[in-house]
């Protein structure tokens, strides 16, 4: 049975380090695959160069480029304007609404028409502390569960990762590279989601070209600032490292009565086959 699964990112790129790989799975299956998008990440870190040119345009650009080789049937954006890190997110050019202050009812109305629009079977949103805590991946947990509320849409899946394995890598990368100044790995402590919290662990090893493709298509995130960037330094690994490092994406589906991990982002849809259950 084909479904319509629509995937809820703050910025472009996020899908790449998030979700690629099971977008590109579930492309690959004859699913319609959305992306929607809440702003343009205008302001993301980017050299110079691109910043003259709009970052926000180039984003786009880079969005839809990430979508054709995930095999997204649309992308949209929901218009709001990229919030930031700082608190009190300020108006950017052009007077679009920061989307972390944005109303959640209005933003969530937004995306409840296009889940209704879709006929959306699945959506994908950010765990309660958006990941490392943007304040628009925040916004983005709340904005999707009241959409899909709003819409009805039967299952929504929250994007993370597993927290365990993250502050493992950390731990190890920092043998062999050099972090900026600013980065305080001990902040990853609650970041992300709780391993005992995750319902899904989806394999997506066969997918990791179009992961890896999805992210290279971000070039303006790959250097930014003074310090190399995530997609950067992921991009680099070679393939087998790439496979292993990146050749799981996880999620958790709340309210899921206790069970063994699932491995099919659909299991939990009406008339699923029992055998989408796993290890």
């Amino acid at each position: 049975m084909r479904h319509t699964c629509l995937f809820f990112h703050a910025h472009p790129d996020d899908e790449a380090l998030l979700t690629a790989g099971t977008m590109a799975r579930l492309a690959g299956e004859g699913h319609r695959v959305v992306l929607v998008l809440a702003t343009a990440g205008e302001r993301g870190l980017a050299p110079k160069s691109l910043r003259d040119r709009g970052l926000g345009e180039v984003r786009r650009e880079e969005a839809h480029a990430s979508a054709r080789i995930l095999g997204c049937s649309r992308v949209a954006f929901l218009g709001y304007a990229d919030s930031g890190h700082a608190p009190g997110p300020a108006p950017v050019r052009g007077g679009a609404q920061p989307f972390a202050s944005a109303g959640v009812e209005e933003a969530a109305g937004r995306l409840a028409a296009l889940l209704t629009e879709e006929r959306a079977d699945l959506l994908t949103v950010y765990d309660p502390a958006g990941g490392y805590g943007h304040p628009d991946h925040v916004q983005v947990h709340r904005v999707g569960y009241r959409a899909a509320r709003l819409a009805g849409t039967p299952v929504v899946l929250e994007a993370t990762v597993d927290r365990t394995l993250l502050l493992r890598g950390l731990r190890a990368a920092s043998w062999v590279h050099r972090f900026p100044p600013e980065f305080d790995r001990d902040s990853f402590r609650q970041a992300y989601g709780a391993r005992s919290e995750i319902t899904h662990r989806v394999p997506v090893k066969r997918h990791w070209r179009a992961k890896r493709a999805s992210m290279s298509a971000h070039l303006s995130q790959a250097r930014g600032g003074d310090s190399e960037r995530t997609l950067a330094a992921l991009g680099r690994l070679p393939g087998p490292a790439f496979r292993q490092v990146l050749g799981t994406e996880w999620f958790i589906q709340r309210g899921l009565p206790a069970g063994p991990v699932l491995r099919d982002p659909l299991a939990t849809l009406p008339g699923a086959a029992a055998t989408a259950r796993g290890r």
